[in-house]
């Protein structure tokens, strides 16, 4: 038996109706959708910390995410892990021709523009659009940070983009500029709202040209983030104070001192 057989059967057995597992009984798609991303991001976690052994537990955390929607549709009668399967392998060789096929294989910014436009001719053909757009293909339900990275490319497939990272630069500063001048007007708080969402669109559109996925980038931050925190924790601690209870000086003290630990 290979492995991923092992797998199905073991998936098989949790959901049986009588000796299965009654929590595993109990999910549905919707249950199970917040668990498939938070394994998604943990694989993303193990791919920024270089961690290959983790990696592959994650990796196999995900795989059992597909595993489980797959199974739960063929309770349905709506499809198995093996069509899965054969429905993924089936669109890669349609949008590799130039691996799979007769036609040559250009630069990569060629290859993402016949991507695109793969994308469009399928979802097109299903009709999933009176007017087929390039943005059709980004779902509404990913994570805001990705959906806009996604959104950008698909843009940019287009040729609708800056040349490079430093031409993203002044509409950083231009944005910036609009949220501040929002925040000086008495009723601005919908502007607020809108110029913010416009600098972090920016940012993701400076991350992406970057070459750098921006919730890995926002990801590192928050580690950083977390690990001076706990610095601060620990050195209030050892002071015999609460951080609730020292002065904003104290805290900016205990911030810096967390910052010079991490160049020590």
């Amino acid at each position: 038996m290979t492995p991923i057989d092992r797998l199905l059967e073991i998936m098989q057995a949790l959901r049986h109706p009588q000796q299965g597992c009654p929590w595993d009984r109990d999910q549905n798609f919707e249950s199970i959708a917040p668990y498939t991303v938070e394994e998604a991001y943990e694989v993303a976690d193990a791919i920024a910390r270089g961690d290959l052994g983790d990696l592959r537990d994650e990796l196999g955390d995900l795989l059992f995410q597909v595993v489980f929607h797959a199974h739960m549709a063929s309770e349905l009668g709506a499809f198995n892990f093996d069509e899965v399967a054969t429905a993924i392998g089936a669109k890669l060789e349609r949008r590799h021709p130039h691996v799979f096929g007769d036609a040559e294989a250009g630069s990569t910014e060629e290859q993402s523009r016949a991507w695109e436009a793969h994308k469009m001719a399928e979802r097109a053909g299903k009709g999933h659009a009176a007017t087929p757009s390039a943005l059709d293909g980004v779902h509404a339900g990913r994570p805001p940070l990705r959906r806009a990275a996604e959104l950008q490319r698909a843009a940019a497939a287009l040729g609708f983009d800056w040349g490079s990272a430093i031409d993203v630069v002044p509409k950083l500063r231009e944005e910036l500029g609009e949220l501040e001048r929002s925040l000086s007007l008495s009723d601005g708080h919908e502007q607020v709202v809108e110029e913010l969402g416009d600098l972090l669109f920016t940012c993701v559109n400076f991350s992406r040209h970057m070459g750098l996925d921006p919730d890995v980038v926002l990801g590192r931050a928050n580690a950083k983030f977390e690990k001076r925190f706990r610095h601060m924790e620990r050195q209030a601690t050892e002071q015999g104070k609460a951080l609730e209870d020292l002065t904003p000086s104290e805290l900016d003290a205990l911030w810096e001192s967390g910052k010079r630990a991490d160049h020590e």
